[in-house]
């Protein structure tokens, strides 16, 4: 079923306390701070938090997510039992659902670096979230150096920097929101049947066609690191980043109001950094499919901001979502600017 986004909905007292805290402070500087923050380097691979104005990382606990797919990528797919369509689900309504493919993705001019997925203004919503998910996704793409440092002839890889409203950890840790990693590889199915899926990889059960040719799907999560849950009344102080350095770490940064909140990775896991050339953010459903359902009236305007070494705008591609979850809203024009930091605008409304 579709994930509701229900006007009786209750958001965390840590959200609400982030809020109240940070009601004092201006927004000219939050919005400094967030950028600030989500660019410090990270003590090492972990978990870790700030509060405002600190620009010092302190270490967190870090809970081990379940082992199971948040979402699949939204492509044709065939199960080994026959064949089916991972297909989000849909809420109706007029107009085209965000998601699932029918999506905007950031074309940048050279290999992204960092993203930044944000929504500058929200109007319309009246209603608090109750389960949905900020993805930043890259695009699913072969020529990663993964594919023969894990002995496979051929693979694409495909990464999602995620923040979750609904998250259970494998044993004890804290459920509610969270922010984490979870990496794909789609190995060659020759390559699957004599050698299974990479060390730390689960096998998803489901294969996946590529240019014609036949892949199995893998995945693995990194470590994960609790946060508030945000109202989606209050989109517009949430903030997603990712981040991936060669041969370094690849990061996602969560920001909201005076917190932030931070997982970090070996980028070896997949070699992202060497192949990232795409970047769709929205929000979606909670994982499985689902869809995050938005009250009439809702209208968000989503940007993508990079960082890729260049000045040059990127490019504005329409259905070139890879989650396989989706939201109610109907997507608008999208442009694109230059400059320090290239990025992408659209808007999307019910």
């Amino acid at each position: 079923m579709p994930c509701l986004l229900g006007a009786g909905a209750l958001w965390s007292a840590d959200a609400a306390r982030a809020a109240d805290a940070a009601a004092a402070i201006p927004e000219s500087a939050l919005a400094s701070w967030h950028a600030q923050i989500a660019s410090t380097a990270k003590p090492g691979i972990g978990c870790f938090s700030a509060t405002y104005p600190s620009l010092a990382w302190q270490r967190e606990v870090c809970d081990e997510p379940a082992q199971i797919p948040f979402g699949h990528p939204a492509i044709l797919t065939q199960t080994r039992n026959g064949h089916t369509t991972i297909q989000a689900e849909s809420s109706g309504g007029s107009g085209l659902t965000v998601g699932n493919g029918a999506d905007y993705a950031a074309q940048s001019a050279g290999i992204t670096k960092t993203a930044v997925g944000s929504f500058p203004t929200v109007s319309g919503v009246t209603v608090t979230a109750y389960d949905y998910s900020l993805q930043l996704n890259t695009n699913i793409t072969a020529s990663s150096p993964a594919c023969a440092a894990d002995g496979y002839s051929s693979c694409y890889v495909w990464q999602q920097f995620i923040y979750v409203t609904t998250y259970y950890p494998t044993s004890g840790g804290s459920q509610g929101p969270h922010a984490f990693i979870q990496n794909w590889f789609f190995a060659d199915s020759s390559d699957f049947n004599s050698l299974g899926c990479p060390s730390g990889f689960e096998d998803s059960g489901y294969s996946y066609t590529f240019n014609g040719g036949s892949y199995e799907g893998c995945f693995g999560n990194s470590s994960a690191v609790s946060a508030p849950k945000v109202p989606a009344t209050s989109l517009a102080s949430a903030k997603l980043t990712g981040a991936s350095v060669a041969n370094g770490k690849d990061t996602v940064t969560f920001t909201y109001s005076n917190k932030a909140y931070t997982v970090t990775q070996s980028d070896n896991t997949l070699d992202i950094a060497s192949v990232w050339k795409q970047s769709e953010f929205n929000i979606v459903g909670d994982g499985g499919g689902s869809a995050a359902t938005f009250n009439k009236g809702s209208s968000l305007t989503v940007k993508i901001a990079l960082t890729d070494g260049t000045t040059t705008a990127p490019t504005c591609l329409s259905n070139a979502g890879t989650t396989g979850e989706t939201n109610n809203l109907t997507l608008g024009k999208c442009t694109a600017s230059g400059g320090s930091t290239p990025s992408i605008s659209f808007t999307e409304s019910r």
